[in-house]
């Protein structure tokens, strides 16, 4: 089964910065992205990368969120500056294969704290 996995979340202070990872099993994904839910709010998307490099990114992270992704090793990471507390929610690993059929897979979530 494919399996997504993240790791970096964690607790930062405001105007600090945290790195998140994914690894992904299987074979190279059209798009890998990451989403984020606050708690009572709808899951909503960060950024995303496309196996070309294409990127983009929700307004609310656009200058201080990169994301970048390494085809070779199936991983995404999202690099995350200036971090404020409106960035706080579970961060979910997303990926996505249009060859042949739409297939698209989830990880398990990771928290990211950001206090003021």
């Amino acid at each position: 089964q494919v399996q997504l996995v993240e790791s970096g979340g964690g607790l930062v202070q405001a105007g600090g910065s945290l790195r998140l990872s994914c690894a992904a099993s299987g074979s190279i994904f059209s798009v890998m992205g990451w989403y984020r839910q606050a708690p009572g709010k709808q899951r909503e998307l960060v950024a995303y990368i496309t196996s070309g490099g294409s990127t983009s990114y929700a307004n609310s992270v656009k200058g201080r969120f990169t994301i970048d992704r390494d085809n070779a090793k199936n991983t995404v990471c999202l690099q995350m500056n200036s971090l404020k507390p409106e960035d706080t929610a579970v961060y979910y690993c997303y990926a996505a294969s249009s060859i042949g059929v739409l297939r698209e897979y989830w990880g398990q979530g990771t928290q990211v704290t950001v206090s003021s």
